[in-house]
């Protein structure tokens, strides 16, 4: 059977009903986070050899060995199973009818509607799956703000919002950036725009964005001195074309906004995940020159550049800078129209 956020909490509160679960998805972070989350709430530890085992990539015969094994004490076992494969599906009907069996936590990542194990766990009453996706906008924030809660730690607003807008997609990575800021803010302390720049941001980053904005505006200078910076600093050259490909998509849904009769001032607080609010100036001035067949021929440019990074013999990082000044100098047309 198919489970949400809310089931899984459920499960962790009370796992009995089920003998077996499979967390999938693209936020392996997340998978990781959920898995050893419910194996600590059944087990109650995970430091027990007779309550808790993990196995990665197991054939059918290993699992079913340690699925059926009793634990030594009482209590019931935990069987959490890494990079978990359809090479299972066929041994996991009949240990998840054992009423006194483990409970068995699958982890796999992304599976499709034909995977085995997938379509298994979600029909079979004794199973669950539970896709685990990454959170963006409020739902995000929401998150964020519960994971600061529990370090003891505030944190400003502007800088929750700058942390939604890169936080990334990685559960573990968030978790891991916030325990970073919670050290660096102290108990009962406040994280703030300065610190999360600081200690949470790639600064290859925040040159790419700075590019970005710079182009789409038409500060060609800008955008210059910022995409050599961004690759003096370790940006890779396909990164920041897709990062461009990113911000173009933003200023297509925005154009798309405009063309169905909204202002544009309108259309950028629309997006969603929101522009952080210190880029909003900027996204405005950019958008208002943007329109949909512009975007769409600097995408359809972006979209050649990435193949001749990978597929020809000329130097990667030249052609994304070129990519980005090709950007500003169109840009640059659009604002002397």
């Amino acid at each position: 059977m198919k489970l949400d956020a809310r089931d899984f909490a459920a499960l962790c509160r009370d796992a009995s009903r089920l003998r077996a679960l499979l967390l999938y998805g693209p936020d392996a972070g997340l998978v990781r986070e959920r898995g050893e989350a419910l194996a600590r709430a059944t087990a109650g530890t995970l430091d027990d050899p007779f309550r808790f085992v993990e196995l990665t990539r197991p054939d059918s015969g290993t699992l079913d060995l340690e699925a059926t094994a009793i634990a030594f004490g009482g209590g019931r076992r935990v069987v959490r199973v890494r990079e978990a494969t359809d090479s299972l599906a066929s041994a996991l009907p009949t240990l998840a009818k054992d009423p006194q069996g483990s409970l068995i936590i699958l982890e796999a990542g992304e599976l499709t509607t034909r995977s085995k194990l997938r379509a298994w766990a979600e029909k079979d009453a004794h199973a669950g799956s539970l896709a685990c996706y990454a959170e963006e906008g409020s739902a995000l924030k929401s998150t964020l703000r519960g994971l600061f809660d529990a370090e003891q730690v505030g944190i400003a607003p502007d800088a929750l919002d700058w942390l939604v807008q890169h936080a990334g997609a990685d559960r573990g990575v968030i978790r891991s950036e916030v325990e970073k800021l919670a050290l660096y803010a102290g108990p009962s302390g406040t994280v703030d725009l300065d610190a999360v720049r600081t200690i949470a941001g790639d600064q290859a980053d925040l040159s790419v964005e700075d590019a970005l904005f710079a182009a789409t505006r038409g500060e060609t200078a800008e955008a210059d001195h910022a995409a050599a910076t961004a690759l003096a600093e370790g940006a890779s050259a396909v990164g920041i074309i897709r990062a461009a490909h990113g911000h173009m998509d933003r200023l297509a849904r925005i154009a798309a906004a405009r063309d169905a009769g909204l202002g544009v001032q309108e259309a950028v607080k629309a997006l969603r995940p929101p522009i952080f609010f210190r880029r909003e100036r900027a996204m405005v001035e950019a958008a208002s020159l943007w329109r949909s067949s512009a975007v769409s021929a600097v995408q359809l440019q972006l979209r050649e550049a990435e193949m001749q990074c990978k597929r020809t013999g000329l130097p990667a990082e030249a052609i994304a800078h070129g990519a980005i000044l090709a950007i500003a100098r169109r840009a640059q047309r659009l604002r002397g129209r």
